[in-house]
């Protein structure tokens, strides 16, 4: 097992927050408060989880600058009050920087009682390994 320490525990935290106020800002229309707050909380909270000098490590990799730049982006069109165009973008950044950890996520989500049996069913199985094969994300690497 591992062990995490108290900048940890506060990151992961503040990122579940994060997604949780992202959630519902987009729950509620875009709400650009909900949504900006939400985007500083997920930034926070994943920057004390892997440290500082791992997140620039990781955002700013040549294979990944796109996306850092869309997701940055949207996070400032969301700033500025574009909630829904910055939202778009900051969903395709997000998937190009996080897109390598998804296959790790579904391994993950398959194991849990409730949603993996939903998960395996072999029409719900057969089509997100369709579109594991179709965006060639079936090869996983951690994302740090």
């Amino acid at each position: 097992m591992f062990s995490v320490n108290d900048n940890q525990k506060i990151g992961i935290l503040l990122t579940t927050f994060g997604v949780f106020f992202t959630l519902f800002g987009v729950l509620l229309f875009f709400d650009r408060g909900l949504l900006a707050i939400g985007n500083l909380l997920f930034l926070a909270g994943i920057t004390m989880v892997i440290g500082l000098r791992k997140t620039g490590a990781f955002f700013f990799q040549r294979r990944k600058l796109k996306g850092t730049i869309c997701f940055l982006l949207g996070i400032a069109m969301v700033l500025f009050g574009w909630t829904f165009f910055g939202m778009v973008i900051e969903v395709f950044g997000f998937i190009n920087l996080f897109g390598d950890f998804f296959p790790d996520l579904l391994r993950f989500l398959r194991r849990i009682p409730i949603l993996g049996t939903f998960l395996n069913l072999p029409v719900v199985q057969q089509l997100i390994d369709a579109i594991m094969r179709f965006t060639g994300t079936s090869d996983a690497r951690l994302p740090v």
